[in-house]
């Protein structure tokens, strides 16, 4: 492959990956707008819209195998983005909170179709040692993309609480390369075997790993609109902010991975955990600026290295098979620990008092991050 082929399609593959955070985070900065329009709803139905999508991801991924035997890769992404763009955009036309959660479901099956591409396409096409550093940048694009989506979210509910489903309108920009760089090549081959249980229990760490990651990163969407706002905190401008900063600091971390990788690969299992813990005891420690700067810097920068960290030690010890086998089970681990995120966290809140009752939450279950990540420490860990 030459070089200018290879670099289509690293970026072709890369754009799908600016994609798929959009599907719950985009809708956080319009979360207060929209609860006020759905006044008479109660806040965790309206939190669905966030959450609901991980859901019907999860369900996807589980037949992502079956479709890769039916599909072939751009035929797959192609679909896939036409669903995101339709069902995603779509929602600007609903006038009720049934249609809306309809219309969040059928995008989160159009996610569970291309988010194992984003990263598993990386590993089938690029040899192990350029995994490190095509993951931070995946990550990267994944950050810059919930950037870009948040304050185009954030804008946009200016204008009318619907208008902030537009974002997904950015999905054309994937879809147009897709058409033009990615190949049409069939995964499925020999990917049976991944299917192992002994396969599964060789992940096992890395996928629980991003199940209590992903747990501890949606209690700061799914709450820090509404607590700020309800507090007085912040304006619905500072909380836009703010969340596009921690946005930035992760996006970040995803240009310097690889070189992080390389210096201190030991400590980069335990840098997600404690940034995570540290940070929810910066919100709970007040809801003054100072606080609210430091826990959401750090827990960028706890997003920024985990997910990619993750990616990286199940593509090394996945391989080529890692986009039919290995990648579905993490997006199924990543988009479980968002649905259920909300669920845990406000039924724990209530043993908790204060409007930081959710990131109380949160640090008791950053400690369990840390014990299952030193448990873990044999298994996760690669030469890069």
């Amino acid at each position: 492959m030459n070089r200018t082929k290879s670099g289509n399609l690293t970026f072709t593959i890369l754009s799908i990956s600016l994609l798929t955070v959009m599907a719950g985070a985009a809708m956080a900065p319009a979360l207060g707008v929209i609860r006020g329009h759905f006044a008479e709803q109660s806040g965790l139905t309206v939190q669905l819209i966030v959450s609901l999508p991980a859901l019907f991801i999860i369900i996807a991924n589980f037949f992502f195998p079956a479709l890769c035997r039916l599909m072939k890769t751009r035929t797959m992404a192609v679909l896939g983005l036409c669903m995101y763009i339709a069902f995603g955009a779509g929602a600007f036309f609903a006038r009720d909170i049934l249609t809306v959660l309809a219309m969040r479901a059928l995008l989160g099956v159009s996610v569970g179709m291309i988010m194992p591409l984003s990263t598993g396409l990386l590993a089938y096409y690029f040899p192990p040692e350029e995994q490190a550093r095509l993951m931070g940048l995946s990550a990267f694009m994944n950050q810059t993309g919930g950037v870009i989506a948040t304050f185009l979210s954030g804008f946009l509910c200016a204008f009318g609480w619907n208008f902030s489903f537009l974002v997904y309108l950015l999905g054309v920009i994937a879809l147009v390369l897709v058409v033009a760089f990615l190949p049409n090549d069939r995964l499925a081959a020999g990917k049976r075997r991944g299917r192992s249980a002994a396969s599964l229990l060789r992940f096992a760490p890395s996928v629980t790993g991003m199940f209590l990651l992903m747990i501890l990163f949606f209690i700061f969407p799914t709450n820090f609109a509404i607590t700020s706002l309800s507090n007085g905190s912040l304006t619905p401008d500072g909380i836009t902010l703010i969340m596009v900063g921690l946005d930035v600091v992760a996006a970040a971390v995803g240009l310097v991975f690889g070189r992080m990788m390389k210096s201190f690969p030991r400590a980069m299992k335990y840098m997600a955990p404690v940034g995570f813990t540290l940070g929810f005891m910066c919100f709970s420690a007040g809801t003054e600026l100072f606080w609210l700067l430091a826990g959401s810097v750090l827990i960028g920068l706890a997003n920024g290295v985990g997910v990619p960290y993750l990616n990286t030690v199940a593509s090394v010890k996945g391989g080529k098979d890692a986009a039919a086998a290995v990648m579905p089970l993490l997006s199924a681990a990543m988009f479980l620990g968002q649905f259920v995120s909300p669920l845990i966290v406000s039924s724990c809140a209530r043993l908790f008092t204060g409007v930081t009752a959710p990131y109380k939450v949160g640090v008791v279950i950053g400690i369990v991050f840390i014990v299952q990540a030193f448990c873990s420490r044999k298994y996760q860990s690669v030469s890069v």
